[in-house]
């Protein structure tokens, strides 16, 4: 149980850094144009809290996962991870009002079938 506990906070952590590199992404504005525009945009993200925090988190979720790789099989493991898919489904309604059609639902309750089988011993 440790070690679904394990992969869960990273799930969670992972979609937490996503999250953080949206919003900070969403105060540098779309990247398009020519390389300069793009270089600027890319200082600017390199700036932005947000963006950096959410980096910040990577690194400490790829951390976590090399802990979690040192425990639990692969085939369990990783397909765990969709999980993130679900959990950022409800962030995006929840924090950025995005509007989510129903057949990412059923999808996403089609994530969590798929995920309880595979943790199954």
């Amino acid at each position: 149980m440790k070690d679904i506990a394990l992969i869960l906070v990273n799930v969670l952590f992972t979609v937490m850094g996503h999250t953080m590199l949206k919003q900070g992404m969403s105060q540098v504005g779309r990247i398009t144009g020519n390389l300069d525009v793009i270089k600027s945009s890319f200082i600017r993200a390199a700036s932005n809290p947000f963006v950096i925090f959410g980096l910040l988190i990577f690194v400490f979720t790829s951390m976590l996962w090399l802990v979690v790789l040192s425990r639990v099989p692969l085939s369990m493991a990783y397909p765990m991870l969709s999980l993130s898919y679900v959990f950022a489904i409800f962030i995006s309604w929840f924090i950025f009002k995005e509007h989510i059609p129903w057949t990412r639902v059923v999808g996403a309750v089609i994530i969590c079938g798929g995920v309880y089988l595979v943790s199954l011993k």
